[in-house]
């Protein structure tokens, strides 16, 4: 954590955890979610997730690149801005945040095309975020299927 870039990149700490760090990653947006919530409307988050997105980009191109690792499994701030997308797109039920968590998680760790070109082909904070905005892209795809289907 020598650098700023590093904290936010790490997620605070959260993708520090020896295993599954995506995971943890994933669970701190979940539970940082509503204090975002309380303090900005629909708006204001797109836009505070928009700033996230391209400021790392650059956190996380300047700690890989430090780590040695463009896409070092301790870095989870990929996993953190696309997850509070969803987050803000999701219906504020514990049900629907439970499957869109899975579904998010499902979707990181299987990467389907496109993820798999960015996490392949795209070695920097660029590709490490987008493959993440993939996962997060078919999470709501899904999630918008179950809602017409169980309407």
């Amino acid at each position: 954590m020598s650098h700023p870039a590093h904290l936010i990149a790490c997620g605070f700490g959260s993708g520090l955890s020896p295993r599954a760090p995506g995971t943890f990653g994933t669970l701190f947006a979940w539970l940082s979610f509503p204090l975002l919530r309380a303090w900005m409307g629909d708006f204001e988050l797109l836009a505070f997730l928009l700033f996230c997105f391209l400021g790392g980009v650059l956190a996380v191109h300047k700690t890989g690149a430090d780590l040695g690792v463009i896409d070092h499994g301790s870095i989870v701030w990929d996993e953190i801005v696309p997850f509070w997308l969803v987050l803000l797109l999701c219906p504020a039920h514990w049900l629907w945040q439970t499957t869109a968590f899975c579904l998010f998680r499902f979707f990181d760790i299987s990467k389907p095309q496109p993820a798999r070109y960015f996490d392949e082909q795209v070695k920097n904070g660029f590709g490490v975020m987008s493959d993440d905005l993939v996962a997060a892209a078919y999470t709501l795809l899904v999630l918008a299927v179950l809602r017409i289907v169980l309407a």
